[in-house]
């Protein structure tokens, strides 16, 4: 058996070119994607980031500065796998919560209301973003971060640019690296560039680790020592 593809099964997921009607084999909606394993299972995006709200009260009672620290924690629970769209929500949490910890009392953002909209807006961006729409949903969700701190909104000016190059910059760096996609690595390289863009555009400096992988060996799809993050140097 495979490492971690299909969640029923195990076996490959494939990636269809156009939508197909599927059926979730947890909850049994019906709705039209492009991913399912090669066997026919079905898992929409609801099941699979099924339990992912305990990270609201994770993030509100960790105290890092640390955002790679904080996404580790979180990608180390039952709801997170090796890929999927949960990634799309935690690294905006992650990042918001190290940002906030990082910020004087003075400055605190209201946390609570905060994650929600993070969680709210991260869980719109689709499994397989990256490679049908062109844009990763970690990357994607540095701007959801950025637009959450800034209160940015579309009819905004100099936060309007600024979220959007957050967005850019994470999104080259991720396609810089290559494919194929890999969520830790993606989040990875979205997390370390949000946190020298928040020093460089608004002052607040969170802490910045090195980072080595630890589930290289549980990707199928590792590319190895070209990742920047391999383990085997």
């Amino acid at each position: 058996m495979q490492n971690e593809e299909c969640l029923i099964c195990g076996a490959p997921l494939e990636y269809l070119t156009q939508d197909t009607l599927m059926e979730c084999v947890l909850c049994h909606k019906q709705e039209p994607s492009k991913t399912r394993c090669v066997n026919g299972h079905y898992v929409c995006n609801d099941c699979h980031m099924a339990g992912m709200d305990s990270i609201i009260a994770m993030c509100m009672e960790d105290t890092s500065r640390n955002p790679i620290d904080i996404l580790e924690r979180m990608m180390s629970q039952p709801f997170c796998h090796m890929h999927g769209p949960e990634h799309h929500v935690l690294v905006g949490a992650a990042l918001l919560t190290a940002y906030n910890n990082a910020l004087p009392d003075s400055a605190k953002l209201d946390m609570s209301s905060a994650l929600i909209e993070v969680m709210e807006r991260g869980r719109q961006v689709p499994g397989g973003a990256c490679g049908y729409m062109g844009a990763c949903g970690a990357s994607i969700s540095t701007g959801i971060f950025m637009s959450v701190i800034t209160r940015n909104t579309p009819l905004s000016t100099d936060t309007w640019r600024l979220c959007n190059l957050m967005t850019a910059r994470a999104l080259e760096q991720v396609a810089e690296n290559g494919g194929p996609r890999c969520c830790k690595r993606d989040s990875y390289l979205s997390v370390l560039t949000a946190i020298d863009f928040v020093k460089e555009h608004l002052g607040v400096e969170m802490e910045k680790p090195e980072v080595r992988c630890s589930r290289s060996q549980i990707n199928n799809q590792c590319i190895g020592k070209k990742c920047p993050f391999s383990p085997v140097r």
